[in-house]
């Protein structure tokens, strides 16, 4: 999921040491699964409902990839946690909520006592009060909305969230105070949250932000272009996602935006870095995550697990949210309690670097980036300008809501 800004436009558009050395740390899962209340020798049934089709197929399809590579570091290649396999089940909820609630509800009947996935954040905010509702553990993947945070007791993260691209954005632009600010994003969960931390965190530092606002459908972007120069802002703040960037961008650059203001945007997924034309060397650009981000134990064994070898965009939240499970399992056996206290405050190295899950509100303190983008026609490098740790991106704190 990309943020974008303007003048400068940032966006996005997702740990400790290995799981082995939680498990050294904490008791063997042996031993775990021995305290647990169920067969000690059971399959753990772990079903991940996320978007395999749909707009966000393309972000589904690296989440998988990554989860079913942590899973192999985190257990060392056996797939089990103890004695016990970790038996995953697949929902494909296609970006509806509705589906993805079915699917939950589903799985959850069927004996599933940790649920993964959700891709978009309109989807994960529907999960979560379900997660609640029946004392399972919820581990959001992809989905950014900032409302995942402090949703209730039993629900996780395992990527980045909207505060945390805003605040790194932050880092591009010096003092915001008085200043104008404009967030062109698309109507829906994202774009809102996004819209509520740019006025959070650079309205807050004193600059006066407003909003440009495309519905999710729209496929010609000159009137919003003119909306945008006419607002004659210092900084645009684009968040956009899906398969519609291509066409906003190069409507955004022939109408004169991106050299009338500046743009700070996030780095999306690599498939799209093409898409970005001359318009790439105009941008400066947040970055969740891109293939040679950071050089961990954990993304050089993501590497080579995923396809083709290339991480991208999405694969750091997958990785992340099998080592969550495996932590949970570890600790928690079969008692969705002590799943849920055995991940708050746990840290972890995971793909990006370290990884922290605030014990107060969940949120999922980590690793950030700035990041130019060279090249021409399909070949293009991505490079770190700057790493921002997870204290400096660090969403404020929330009151648990359930």
């Amino acid at each position: 999921m990309t943020v974008r800004t303007t003048r400068r436009v940032f966006l996005s558009a997702a740990t400790m040491m290995a799981a082995a050395l939680a498990a050294t740390a904490c008791g063997s899962p042996q031993d775990t699964a021995t305290g647990s209340d169920g067969d000690n020798a059971a399959p753990v049934k772990v079903g991940l409902v996320y978007s395999q089709s749909g707009a966000l197929a393309s972000y589904g399809k690296q989440y998988i990839e990554g989860f079913r590579a942590g899973l192999d570091f985190a257990t060392k290649g056996t797939g089990k946690v103890g004695d016990r396999a970790v038996e995953i089940t697949e929902v494909d909820d296609a970006g509806d909520p509705a589906k993805a609630v079915s699917a939950a509800k589903d799985l959850i009947g069927k004996g599933h006592r940790i649920i993964a996935g959700s891709t978009a954040s309109g989807v994960a905010l529907q999960v979560a009060p379900i997660a609640a509702q029946n004392k399972v553990l919820f581990i959001s993947g992809p989905a950014a909305t900032d409302g995942l945070t402090g949703a209730n007791r039993y629900t996780f993260r395992s990527g980045r969230q909207s505060y945390q691209d805003v605040v790194t954005a932050r880092s591009f632009i010096g003092d915001p105070a008085g200043k104008k600010v404009v967030v062109f994003a698309q109507d829906g969960a994202f774009g809102d949250a996004n819209e509520a931390a740019v006025k959070a965190v650079i309205g807050g530092a004193g600059a006066t932000v407003t909003s440009v606002r495309a519905p999710a459908s729209a496929t010609e972007f000159t009137p919003f272009a003119s909306q945008i120069k006419a607002a004659e802002p210092d900084l645009l703040f684009v968040a956009w996602a899906g398969t519609t960037g291509p066409a906003m961008w190069q409507t955004l650059d022939q109408q004169g935006v991106l050299t009338s203001t500046t743009v700070v945007t996030g780095l999306d997924i690599r498939a799209t870095w093409p898409t970005f034309g001359a318009a790439g060397s105009k941008i400066s650009f947040l970055s969740h995550w891109f293939d040679g981000a950071a050089d961990t134990e954990a993304a050089k064994a993501a590497k080579a697990k995923v396809p083709g070898g290339v991480l991208d965009l999405f694969h750091p939240d997958g990785f992340a949210a099998a080592q969550m499970v495996v932590r949970a399992i570890e600790e928690g056996g079969d008692d969705v309690e002590k799943m849920v206290t055995a991940l708050e405050g746990w840290s972890f190295e995971g793909v990006k670097g370290a990884m922290t899950i605030r014990a107060d509100d969940h949120a999922l303190l980590q690793p950030m980036f700035q990041a130019s983008l060279t090249g021409s026609g399909t070949d293009y490098t991505a490079t770190v300008q700057k790493a921002l740790t997870g204290d400096e991106t660090a969403p404020p704190v929330v009151a648990m809501k359930g």
